[in-house]
């Protein structure tokens, strides 16, 4: 009985999804291997969008115009505007919001930030109650540090920031604007506008080091 249960729900699922994936498409919104995608009856949809292979697109979303969501690319809960990229490898969790031009990019989670517009997050990065302004970029393995395991804290990247590579952003903490954070650094306080902000010790370097050997 419960097999019977299961494959009956399996098969209205199913029947579900090809209904919402016909209505996109009757809509004009371009979907690249339609039965690969899975979408949600609440979704609503701006003009010239193209869903890549993949995609799950869960409740309370709203994509806004020519938006490209590439492969493997999990959202719920966001509001996209106009002229965004999204993927692949993207995840957008609840209260996430791209503004228009922002960019997403491969292994990126987002959650309840706001990306401002024209501003990316390219690479292998997580960016947690966030608001990030216009035209900043943050690097690759950049995570905001926002659970001390008992409360979560915000943080604040102004506008035209540069966020170097392999950054860890410990909240609460602003970042103001027109400031660069260099590469590999740990920033637990706020950056004034116009600075350079970095964390890093001497590199040292042992002349001639023999390694060890096994015996």
């Amino acid at each position: 009985m419960k097999q019977n249960n299961k494959l009956n729900k399996a098969k209205k699922y199913k029947l579900e999804q090809e209904k919402l994936r016909i209505k996109a498409l009757s809509k004009g919104i371009n979907l690249i291997a339609p039965e690969t995608i899975f979408l949600s009856n609440d979704t609503k949809f701006g003009k010239n969008i193209t869903i890549e292979p993949y995609v799950v697109i869960g409740s309370k979303v709203k994509i806004g115009n020519n938006v490209n969501i590439k492969s493997f690319s999990h959202i719920e809960d966001a509001i996209i505007e106009e002229d965004v990229v999204i993927g692949p490898y993207a995840r957008l969790r609840p209260g996430t919001v791209l503004k228009t031009g922002a960019k997403i990019g491969n292994f990126v989670e987002t959650k309840k930030s706001v990306i401002g517009k024209n501003s990316k997050v390219n690479h292998l990065s997580y960016i947690g109650d966030t608001t990030v302004g216009k035209g900043s970029n943050i690097g690759a393995g950049t995570i905001t540090c926002n659970y001390d395991g008992v409360n979560k804290y915000k943080t604040n990247i102004a506008d035209n920031v540069f966020i170097g590579s392999n950054t860890s952003l410990v909240a609460p903490i602003k970042i103001n604007k027109n400031s660069v954070v260099g590469a590999g650094s740990v920033i637990t306080k706020n950056v004034n506008s116009k600075s350079l902000a970095l964390t890093r010790t001497r590199q040292t370097e042992i002349k001639n080091y023999k390694r060890k050997k096994k015996n």
